[in-house]
């Protein structure tokens, strides 16, 4: 049979069979544990997967996965623990949803940077949705403007909403519709909201912001894909406090930046790494104010991060 992976708990996953929608519990043959290494786990929410059919268990259908099916694209984080390996956080993505807020609490410019980077260099669409603007005053609202701007200017679509104030929400509901999206973003910025406003009948729990540090409660413990309607789809992660590349080479980090990569073969060396290189075009830019400084000091901080261990 063959099934789209709904959610995954570490040993058991939560397979939707396409033949007859029906939901099974699977573990992995053993075999498919050992295919990729470096992966801590080797089948991701939104794989499509071949799995045989076992016996019920006390009365939910069982199954044993066989076979996981070519990716289109997914994308990684850092093990926490194991600095050689990776996690998948998803698998064959339509865009990524990256829920920012400017306080309460603050998304970082160096943390939108890192995880369009990693978007880029696995293929995924990245959208910029900036929730909570009910909250800021005239000045944070001046930042907000600015940062729009910002990411506007390279090709990046943002959203401005409010899912307390129910601003802009229908147009949230629009950029999801006949999508398979991953909505990611630091614990407390409204992903959960954001869930259940999309579809009331999931009941995501919803978490509250720690008023002493202003760090969101995780609220979701695994990767998980909800359904929307019959042709769209998200895909629930779990706060992230912190974001690493896997499998780049410093040397291709500026091919993931947009405004970089549009104008590097005006470089003077082909290998040019922006950084001290005589005629640099992008240094050039930057004196010029065509690549906005934030980007260059974040593409500057990814570069030397030895240990690509990235903090929010």
């Amino acid at each position: 049979m063959q099934g789209l992976v709904l959610k995954s708990t570490g040993n058991w996953y939560e397979v939707r069979a396409i033949e007859n929608n029906e939901l099974y519990y699977c573990r992995l043959k053993g075999k498919i544990r050992t295919l990729d290494i470096k992966a801590t786990n080797p089948v991701a929410v939104g794989d499509f997967v071949e799995f045989d059919e076992g016996e019920p268990l006390d009365g939910q259908a069982q199954g044993m996965i066989t076979k996981i099916q070519q990716r289109k694209n997914h994308i990684v984080r850092k093990s926490v623990n194991l600095s050689k390996q990776y996690q998948v956080i998803a698998a064959n993505i339509d865009q990524l949803v990256l829920i920012c807020t400017i306080k309460n609490p603050e998304t970082t410019s160096a943390f939108i940077d890192r995880f369009i980077l990693t978007a880029e260099a696995f293929g995924i669409e990245t959208k910029l949705v900036f929730n909570k603007i009910d909250l800021l005053n005239k000045v944070e609202a001046e930042i907000l403007k600015e940062t729009i701007e910002k990411y506007e200017s390279i090709k990046y679509k943002c959203f401005e909403i409010s899912i307390t104030k129910s601003i802009n929400t229908e147009q949230l509901k629009a950029l999801f519709h006949k999508k398979t999206s991953l909505i990611a973003g630091n614990s407390g910025v409204g992903k959960s909201s954001i869930v259940s406003l999309l579809n009331p009948d999931l009941k995501v729990k919803v978490g509250a912001v720690s008023s002493a540090h202003l760090k969101g409660k995780h609220t979701t413990t695994f990767a998980q894909m909800h359904s929307i309607d019959q042709h769209s789809y998200i895909i629930d992660t779990p706060g992230i406090k912190s974001f690493a590349l896997s499998d780049i080479e410093k040397q291709e980090v500026g091919l993931y930046f947009k405004e970089f990569f549009k104008i590097s073969s005006d470089c003077k060396f082909n290998n040019c790494m922006h950084l001290n290189e005589p005629s640099c075009a992008i240094k050039k830019a930057i004196e010029k104010n065509t690549i906005h400084p934030d980007r260059y000091a974040n593409y500057l901080k990814i570069l030397e991060d030895s240990e690509q261990k990235y903090r929010s």
